[in-house]
């Protein structure tokens, strides 16, 4: 947790850059410890002995590295509440949205940020369907479809490295306005 810059970095506000490849074991070995954070900080066990806060995405940039990759681990839950399987885990480099869906799909609660130590209410709309294209540890391009929440998700933690926060997607006048066709999850 004490490696995350908060909202006012700089580094947070820049568009990070593509990743070549074959990367440095320096960069893998970062990457791979992004991921096991997020998986850690979703087990409350560890979570609360290391006083980490729970995330289902981290960005390179949110590290104080302004490059193009970032951490996902989504797991599903079964009808008990209990941890079933990982819906998306995965590191990608260098993602891009290829297509994305017109009909726009927003968290009924807001989103929040690893990166934002404060509340930030309203509504955050986004495609609710993508397909991106990204690169893997060893360079190889692999394809994602993904809808709703994993979409979500992938499209706040692609805004990290184009400099963006989730909170510049939200109706400043109107924090919880539901323009028409937005769909609440």
């Amino acid at each position: 947790m004490q490696d995350i810059i908060e909202e006012g970095h700089p580094t947070l506000r820049q568009a990070a850059e593509a990743v070549e490849f074959p990367l440095t074991d320096e960069l893998k070995a970062t990457a791979l410890a992004m991921h096991e954070f997020l998986v850690n900080s979703q087990n409350p066990e560890i979570a609360e002995k290391y006083g980490l806060r729970a995330g289902v995405g981290l960005a390179a940039p949110q590290i104080n590295l302004p490059k193009q990759i970032f951490a996902v681990h989504i797991m599903s839950y079964d009808e008990e509440g209990n941890e079933a399987e990982p819906l998306l885990s995965e590191i990608l480099f260098n993602p891009k949205i290829i297509s994305h869906s017109v009909q726009e799909v927003a968290l009924r609660d807001g989103e929040g940020c690893l990166s934002v130590n404060r509340e930030v209410p309203g509504l955050v709309p986004r495609p609710r369907r993508i397909r991106l294209r990204y690169q893997d540890m060893e360079g190889k391009e692999h394809e994602l479809r993904l809808r709703d929440y994993e979409a979500i998700v992938v499209q706040h933690e692609l805004d990290h490295l184009k400099g963006i926060m989730f909170y510049d997607h939200i109706n400043q006048q109107q924090p919880w306005y539901e323009k028409p066709g937005l769909e609440l999850l």
